[in-house]
């Protein structure tokens, strides 16, 4: 039998490597930049490619159109002394004779038993009968009121307080360390007096969504905007209900990037240098700087905007690239905002796929190596 020297098995080795190589591709986490570009729609593709540049950049920045409507912004403000349906009243009546109407006698002062305004907005008092309470002030009941009694006891004197019952209440959901039904009262008659009776947010403000449900319609802000902006501090209705969420768009980042994953964004606005650093940056011994990609289902108004056309309809399929090696790549990279639901791929640097080469080589070599020294120690 031949013997085939140990120089000889290394390079049948290292030929049988090459074999195998060729039909097949070495592990990688997605396709490089030349795959990429050979779907473009120049190629007859079926997405367009994009480089990032300024024109670009403002033609994307499109933000969640958040904000109140007028009727919610010219809403004025609650009387703390409008009386509603399901407010309680405490009702006292002085009379200054010896036998008084509603009193035993000698007695100067009755207070009544709390009155709880029915859900017509009706009260009853005795000898005064019933009475329409419901969207009167408080002094305009004390008036009625007194009215009614005048023609019974001599000149009566009544003092009328209101507590907000269930009639004139808001409720605050979610993120928030309190919820519950709260009543409008003087302290609390506006969005962010009443989200600070509920104790405040229990999550980052940077993340934090409001929005107030009055009947069929709905706004929603940022908690920042509400701080940051007085117009939006709206007056608050009895029956609106106030919900604090946390934002929950994402984006997800794929290839040779620090972590391979879905990220949440944690501000109101993110840039794509900003989702970079989120993950961790580049991978410094994979990432091509060249080539940083957004995935992104474009609406056609922006599409048609961003590749100069006007006859693309429906959503389309962009690939913007931003090459952090340019002079203006960070800027780029700082000002193009992510949206929800794009995703970030980074291909791998040429050199990491040629080290994966060599590795799988050496690799192969020194096992063939490790078998011939093995053969001739044994004689096999």
């Amino acid at each position: 039998m031949k013997i085939i020297s140990l120089s000889g098995a290394r390079v049948l080795a290292l030929f049988a490597l090459v074999t195998v190589l060729a039909g097949c591709a070495l592990p990688r986490p997605g396709p490089d930049k030349a795959e990429i570009y050979a779907g473009s729609v120049q190629r007859k593709g079926d997405a367009f490619i994009v480089a990032v540049n300024d024109r670009v950049t403002r033609a994307t920045s499109v933000t969640p159109a958040l904000g109140f409507s007028n009727s919610f912004k010219h809403a004025g403000l609650v009387g703390s002394d409008i009386i509603h349906p399901g407010d309680k009243l405490g009702v006292s009546v002085y009379e200054n004779v010896t036998d008084p109407l509603l009193g035993a006698p000698g007695q100067k002062v009755s207070q009544l038993a709390e009155i709880k305004v029915d859900g017509a907005g009706y009260i009853f008092v005795p000898y005064a009968g019933r009475i329409k309470a419901a969207g009167l002030s408080v002094e305009a009941l004390r008036q009625a009121i007194t009215r009614k009694l005048d023609t019974q006891t001599p000149d009566p004197q009544v003092s009328v307080i209101r507590a907000p019952g269930d009639g004139a209440t808001v409720t605050v959901e979610g993120s928030v360390t309190g919820q519950g039904v709260y009543p409008i009262d003087r302290s609390t008659r506006t969005l962010a007096a009443m989200i600070a009776k509920a104790g405040g947010v229990n999550i980052p403000n940077d993340v934090a969504l409001v929005s107030v449900t009055r009947g069929h319609k709905v706004g929603e802000i940022w908690l920042n905007d509400l701080y940051e902006n007085p117009s939006l501090d709206i007056a608050l209705r009895p029956g609106d209900r106030i919900t604090v969420t946390k934002d929950s768009r994402a984006f997800t980042a794929l290839g040779a990037t620090g972590v391979q994953t879905r990220v949440p964004f944690t501000s109101n606005t993110m840039s794509a240098i900003e989702a970079i650093a989120q993950v961790g940056g580049l991978n410094p011994l994979l990432a091509d700087p060249t080539g940083v990609f957004i995935y992104r289902n474009e609406p056609a108004a922006i599409a048609n905007a961003v590749l100069g056309r006007h006859d693309l309809v429906g959503p389309q399929r962009m690939i913007y690239v931003l090459d952090l090696t340019k002079p203006m790549g960070m800027f780029e990279a700082r000002d193009f905002l992510i949206r929800n639901g794009d995703t970030l791929y980074v291909t791998q640097a040429p050199f990491a796929q040629w080290q994966k080469v060599l590795s799988a080589f050496s690799g192969t070599v020194g096992t063939v190596g490790n078998i011939a020294r093995v053969k001739s120690a044994t004689g096999f």
